[in-house]
């Protein structure tokens, strides 16, 4: 249960105010700290409603917050979110050991929850699932670049029954910017120019976006390009060996095009082609994996390594919009492919033993469409039909190459056998308008393959998987009043099993173990329910919401028989190992205390424990309690903001190993940001984060870490650091 003290101030934070406060504005705040509560979300229900005409919650955030608060990535983008955060560890993997930081940004927790367990997209496409094998480890957050985007939506709780597998957590998507977006009205040609700096990483980013107009076309193109270095921190050794806590010295680059074209072939019927490219290349000294004397055969004198991650997307598309047409009133179809590629690459320079590299690949190539309709009924009720079906077929490969391949291997080899993973649903969904009443139920079938190729793996006999799934969903909001409406809804979730989980093929005899296939292998499985409560009392916009989430059939690799003995190796396998359980509050307010004065704040706690075997232990992906207050000021040629983020410490009670891991105190953290136009066309922003310098610890980033490590300052958060920017409109 949530503790009462805790409950309780989530509530009060939305609820216990509201007798102080104005009247507020109407107009959407695209610029707050937290996202106002009546911004439209397509993510929820995959049609058009405001967020607070939900029956869970989505957050909403737009392109223009992103620009002011100098937002470089995803870890960037949610630092100031209370229930969804970033993994990022520090960049101190090995060539063949541990993998900590190789991932960079790894994916997206929200609620507790996080990596392949979040469905992640792009314009409706999915991004490439994260990927690891020993030292070889691909993260989700750096397939994305945030100038492109225009709006990114983040949807609390299962939802497959909107999208169809892996979001049992939720779901993120990412909406890139469209010509009409910078179209200006009377121009033909429109487009902006931006660049920036970020102390950060010292890295330097210019983007140029043009949209044009002629006749029934539209077209923009779009062009970034960043370069940096390695990410600050409080570290303060500056040794070249694996007592170093300063980063590893990295230099990067991200390139990044994104062009659309529009046809309005006429008033109902637009035709569209999407292309988008990124290429990023980054190289690290590993100054923390050199030894320190005295010196084995094997140890690592040093370690440089080059990475690159790549992905392309063609999309063509079609959208129908008649009001007055008689079955049929709005349609959307999608055809695309895309191409995604990490390549990892290591060179070892050893003691005595043999120099070694490692040349890691893993990569997705996927073909789909999706097609959406939408009906409205009128008669005794109004009802809205959503309906379509999605497909996809992904084929997915990974690689291990080098030189000097482990005992008892020989490179190249394949970590699974290369799949063909297809996936295919189909969705209903009515919105009836009963009054103030609404109701939303939804339903979709689901059916999975995963075929794979024998072709060039040796890990042992290959297994293929199907399986299928029905998800139903029921939510309700109640506008009872202006300053009280309740919300809720019931919903399930899953996620198929990834190639890498079903067959798993790898043996070292002589040390005594191996892997093998699972053809048994289930789908992880959730039950949500999510209620709560949203309004406006003189002025406070609020919404309430307490969820709790159980999920089934956790996939985890375990031991299932042997001796660990080259006759009897110990022989490991991808089980449905674990059930959990997830539960929590959170609350969000804003408040207008004048024409030119904003405030805003946002709380979130949850508790979570997963069992296996009949025994509990707490579930290390659970953040710690997170609460957000900013204020602003606003006139027409300037305004200057403050945020406060406090985030409650670590309980050793809370984490599941018996080791001991390291449990960060809490942190309270204070940014300020500036804003100015200059002119009509011009406009200026500056941030200073982390104002007071201030030496904290993420669990995000820390997990695992243990309490005894000497190299804990490597973990830290950054300091003090400033952001510029400068964007000409034209």
């Amino acid at each position: 249960m949530l503790s009462k003290t805790k409950l309780a101030l989530a509530v009060s934070l939305a609820w216990g105010m509201a007798p102080t406060m104005v009247c507020a504005a109407q107009t959407p705040d695209t610029e707050g700290t937290v996202t106002r509560l009546n911004e439209i979300t397509v993510s929820s229900t995959r049609t058009e409603r405001r967020v607070d005409k939900v029956p869970n919650t989505v957050t909403v955030t737009p392109a223009a917050k992103l620009e002011q608060q100098g937002v470089r990535d995803i870890k960037d983008l949610f630092r100031d979110e209370v229930d969804v955060t970033v993994r990022a560890a520090p960049t101190r993997f090995t060539a063949a050991g541990t993998s900590t930081g190789r991932a960079g940004n790894e994916g997206i927790n929200i609620r507790g929850l996080e990596g392949n367990q979040v469905l992640m997209m792009v314009d409706g496409i999915r991004v490439p699932n994260s990927f690891s094998f020993g030292s070889f480890a691909t993260g989700r957050g750096d397939f994305l670049d945030v100038d492109g985007l225009k709006t990114v939506e983040v949807l609390r709780g299962p939802a497959s029954t909107q999208f169809g597998s892996d979001g049992l957590a939720g779901a993120v998507s990412f909406r890139t910017l469209d010509p009409s977006d910078l179209l200006k009205p009377g121009q033909s040609i429109s487009g902006f120019a931006r660049s920036s700096y970020a102390g950060i990483d010292r890295s330097w980013s210019n983007t140029l976006g043009v949209a044009g107009t002629t006749g029934q076309w539209q077209g923009m193109l779009l062009g970034s390009y960043r370069q940096g270095n390695e990410i600050d921190n409080k570290g303060g050794n500056h040794a070249q060996d694996v007592n170093r806590t300063t980063p590893n010295p990295v230099d990067y680059n991200n390139q990044y095009l994104l062009a659309k074209a529009f046809l309005a072939a006429d008033p109902m019927h637009q035709i569209g082609l999407v292309f988008e490219t990124q290429n990023r290349k980054q190289s690290t000294d590993v100054y923390s994996a050199r030894a320190v004397p005295p010196l084995a055969a094997n140890s690592t004198l040093d370690l440089d390594t080059r990475d690159r991650i790549d992905r392309n997307r063609v999309a063509l598309e079609h959208r129908f919009n008649d009001l007055n047409a008689q079955w049929v009133q709005r349609a959307e179809t999608r055809v695309y492919w895309q191409d995604a590629k990490v390549s990892q690459f290591a060179t070892e320079d050893r003691n005595t033993a043999a120099d070694r590299t490692r040349d890691n690949s893993y990569s997705t190539k996927v073909a789909g469409f999706s097609t959406l309709l939408e009906s409205n009924l009128t008669g005794i009720l109004n009802q809205r039909l959503t309906y379509g079906v999605d497909w996809s077929k992904t084929e997915i490969t990974g690689v291990r190459d080098g030189t000097v391949a482990p005992f008892g291997e020989t490179f190249p080899t394949k970590p699974f056998p290369d799949t063909t993973y297809t996936l295919g649903g189909a969705f209903i969904q009515s919105e009836i308008e009963v009054r103030t009443l609404s109701i939303i139920p939804g339903l979709r079938f689901d059916h999975y393959n995963l075929s794979p190729s024998s072709a060039g793996y040796v890990g042992g006999p290959t297994v293929a998987l199907s399986g299928q799934a029905l998800t139903p969903r029921l939510g309700v909001v109640w506008q009872l009043a202006p300053s009280f409406a309740p919300f809720g809804q019931l919903t399930q979730g899953f996620r198929a099993p990834t190639p890498d989980q079903v067959n798993n093929g790898f043996a070292n005899l002589a040390s005594g173990y191996t892997s093998i296939g699972n053809p048994n292998l289930k789908a992880e499985n959730a039950d949500s329910i999510e209620i709560g409560f949203r309004g406006k009392i003189e002025g406070v916009r609020y919404s309430v919401a307490a969820f709790d989430n159980r999920y089934r059939d956790f996939i985890s690799q375990q031991a299932v028989s042997g001796a660990a003995t080259p006759s009897n190796p110990t022989v490991f396998q991808y089980i449905n190992l674990a059930n959990a359980h997830i539960h929590g509050v959170e609350a969000r307010a804003e408040w207008q205390m004048s024409k030119l004065w904003k405030a805003n704040a946002g709380i979130a706690y949850s508790k979570g424990e997963r069992e296996v075997n009949g025994v509990r232990t707490p579930l290390d992906t659970i953040q710690p309690l997170k609460a957000v207050f900013g204020v602003r000021y606003d006139e027409a040629m300037w305004g200057a903001r403050a945020n406060l983020v406090y985030s409650e410490g670590k309980e050793a009670s809370q984490i599941s190993t018996s080791t001991a891991q390291f449990a960060p105190p809490s942190y309270t953290v204070l940014d300020l940001g500036f804003n100015w136009k200059p002119s009509r066309n011009l406009s200026v922003n500056a941030n200073l984060n982390n104002v007071f310098d201030t030496k904290y610890w993420r669990w995000s980033d820390v997990s695992g870490l243990a309490s005894s490590s000497t190299v804990k300052d490597a973990y830290t958060a950054p300091g003090r650091n400033v952001q510029v920017s400068a964007r000409y409109d034209f």
